[in-house]
């Protein structure tokens, strides 16, 4: 035993617990619509401790955006100065409207008596309506470490808006992802913007002034994708009369988006990792070549799943950093601020001024404005926040002859197909059409998903697809699956909505095509 070890005592342990970027949860109460639109998005955060109600009203509690802006109380005329209070407990939260106050709906139901809500409603959201005028959701929301740091985007991502935590997380993440060099592997499903969030990594980055270059993974067939990727040089190849650069060239000095990356054939990937492992790439018939670019690529699809044929050396090659962009109804708290940014951009688009209410607007367009921000609180927007633009501009589109919501804001809201799902287990209660649809839309057309919350078997639901006006992914005729994946601009997640059938085996149905002679997809 040497010197050291019997005469040096053994020193005590230190233990360490590590934090993530969350610093608990948060009760938040955010302006939805407000008779200003310049309101909407500010927020109220609930106390955490308290023993007595806490009231709603005309003039508290205070709202603001930031904690170092000036808060200010709703200040409505039309929303009584003790509206709502709110008792919170552990178990969750008792709303009660006040005697003689004005009129006051608690998840869509108008009010005269106590509502008790239990902590999943609060999870969720409450949607709260003061009058006619006032929408608010109260919320329980993971809180972030670091608040009101919010980095700044360009004006060309504002559809990346929103006063939420989250929101502001997420264009942190962006700008320190975007400084770092790294590759990214951006996540999310479809519609949730991960294409946005590519664009704003380009710009922040020290590439923002260099070529950005969009490919779509899933349209390029396996048999040209050498040639559309790495370029071809003059006589590779009949036809070839001249030197073709491919993508990786066209984005030398900049980046490259390589979307629904989760698509690519498995014979592409096997190249794919070559190129980003040595950053060299070999153009048909050419000589290896050096390219400079960032790849950031995105994806809708479960590359780890036992069911994926993603090789999982690209997967981690891609990742070098990855950004996770949440569905819409992670964060409804933005849906405020984000229909209001596209109702704007939709007036822009067809040369129309802002539709919104302004400073002296009458009481019943108001009361329009805010029955129509209270549906949206409602659905379930499995397109996520590009469904929610579709939606603004279909409002923009129908609003000559008044504000007329989209058909699909006025099918039955998530908690009545929750709560008709509900029963259906307790009881061998058949939904109604209706409820089915709005629930085969929730779960994005997933049978086995929609058919375990109906508490049906997927056989069942499978005979009832024909009365319900829907079919599955294979029965789709070839010219109607061609003509949305053009409307969709190749996105498989974009064009299963338009046809209303499941993206998985949409995905499916595409990757097992037969080939032609040449290697690619049959006309």
């Amino acid at each position: 035993m040497s010197e050291y070890s019997r005469t040096d005592a053994t020193l005590p342990s230190v233990f360490a617990r590590l934090a993530g970027n969350q610093a608990g949860t948060a009760r938040v109460v955010t302006i939805v619509f407000h008779p200003d639109p310049r309101r909407i998005g500010e927020r109220w955060l609930v106390p955490e401790r308290v023993t007595r109600p806490l009231v709603l009203g005309r003039q508290q509690p205070l709202f603001s955006r930031t904690s170092a802006a000036r808060a200010r109380p709703l200040d409505d005329p039309h929303v009584s100065r003790q509206a709502l209070s709110l008792s919170f407990a552990a178990a969750g939260v008792t709303i009660e409207p006040h005697p003689a106050a004005c009129r006051c709906r608690v998840d869509g139901s108008w009010v005269n008596s106590a509502q008790i809500l239990d902590r999943a409603a609060l999870r969720r959201g409450v949607a709260l309506q003061l009058a006619h005028s006032v929408v608010l959701l109260l919320r329980e929301q993971p809180m972030p470490r670091e608040l009101d740091a919010d980095a700044p985007l360009a004006d060309e991502h504002a559809a990346l808006c929103g006063s939420s935590f989250y929101m502001q997380s997420l264009r942190r993440q962006i700008a320190r992802v975007a400084h770092s060099g790294l590759d990214v592997l951006v996540r999310g499903e479809t519609g949730s913007g991960k294409e946005l969030v590519a664009r704003a990594l380009h710009q922040l980055s020290p590439r923002g002034s260099g070529p950005l270059v969009a490919v779509n993974m899933a349209a390029i067939p396996a048999g040209v994708a050498p040639a559309a990727l790495f370029g071809s040089v003059r006589g590779a190849f009949t036809g070839a009369d001249r030197n073709n650069p491919g993508y990786f060239q066209q984005a030398h000095g900049g980046s490259l988006f390589l979307d629904e990356i989760g698509d690519t054939p498995d014979d592409v990937q096997a190249q794919l990792l070559r190129a980003l492992q040595e950053r060299e790439v070999q153009p048909v018939g050419g000589k290896l070549e050096k390219v400079n670019v960032r790849v950031i690529s995105a994806t809708d699809a479960d590359l780890e799943g036992s069911d994926s044929k993603f090789r999982g050396a690209l997967r981690h090659r891609l990742g070098s950093a990855e950004v996770q962009v949440a569905p819409l109804r992670a964060h409804p708290e933005d849906i405020g601020e984000l229909l209001c940014y596209f109702i704007n951009r939709a007036c822009a688009e067809t040369g129309r001024p802002s539709l919104l209410p302004g400073e002296g607007a009458d009481e019943l367009r108001v009361a329009q404005w805010a029955e129509l921000f209270h549906l949206c609180l409602g659905h379930a927007w499995p397109g996520n926040v590009r469904e929610l633009a579709n939606c603004a501009r279909q409002i923009v589109l129908d609003s000559d002859t008044g504000l007329q919501p989209p058909a699909l804001l006025l099918q039955p809201s998530v908690a009545a197909v929750a709560e008709e799902c509900a029963q259906a287990q307790q009881a061998p209660v058949q939904l109604g059409d209706d409820a089915l649809r709005a629930l085969l839309e929730q779960e994005r057309y997933e049978i086995a998903a929609a058919a375990r919350r109906a508490g049906v078997s997927r056989q069942a639901l499978y005979r009832r697809l024909p009365e319900l006006g829907l079919r599955l992914a294979s029965q789709v005729p070839e010219p109607e699956l061609q003509r949305a994946l053009v409307d969709s601009g190749g996105d498989i997640g974009a064009a299963a909505g338009l046809l209303r059938v499941s993206a998985v085996a949409l995905r499916n149905r595409l990757r097992n095509r037969p080939r032609a002679a040449d290697g690619g997809c049959p006309a």
